[in-house]
């Protein structure tokens, strides 16, 4: 069984930094990308950044140049979110995604708040 630990979320003000990380747990098998998503109240589930077993990357526009996702080692993975927004306030899941299985998990989220 693969479980999904996320820390570091918290409450920020606007233009300030935080460090979520996310520990898997369990086997995986196959080739995996590692990845953070978000929720708002309202919104939907969006993909904010994601990085492969090689480690290349993808962002979403609204947070380049601001948030950096590093894969730590095979089953850790960080996203540094420097200059935070309002906007940015949300329930961060960490994601792996398993390619060949097209399967999909997730951690229980970690709330993170931008306000002054």
């Amino acid at each position: 069984q693969v479980q999904l630990v996320e820390s570091g979320g918290g409450l920020v003000q606007p233009g300030g930094s935080l460090r979520l990380s996310c520990a898997a747990s369990g086997s995986i098998f196959g080739l995996y990308t590692m990845a953070w998503h978000r929720q708002a109240p309202g919104n939907q589930r969006e993909l904010v950044a994601s990085v492969t077993i090689d480690n290349s990357t993808a962002y979403a526009d609204s947070v380049k140049g601001r948030f950096t996702i590093s894969r730590d080692n095979a089953k850790t993975v960080s996203l540094q979110m420097n200059s935070l927004k309002p906007e940015d306030t949300a329930v961060y899941y960490c994601n792996v995604h398993v390619v060949l299985l097209n399967k999909n998990y997730w951690g229980q989220g970690t709330q993170v708040t931008v306000s002054s």
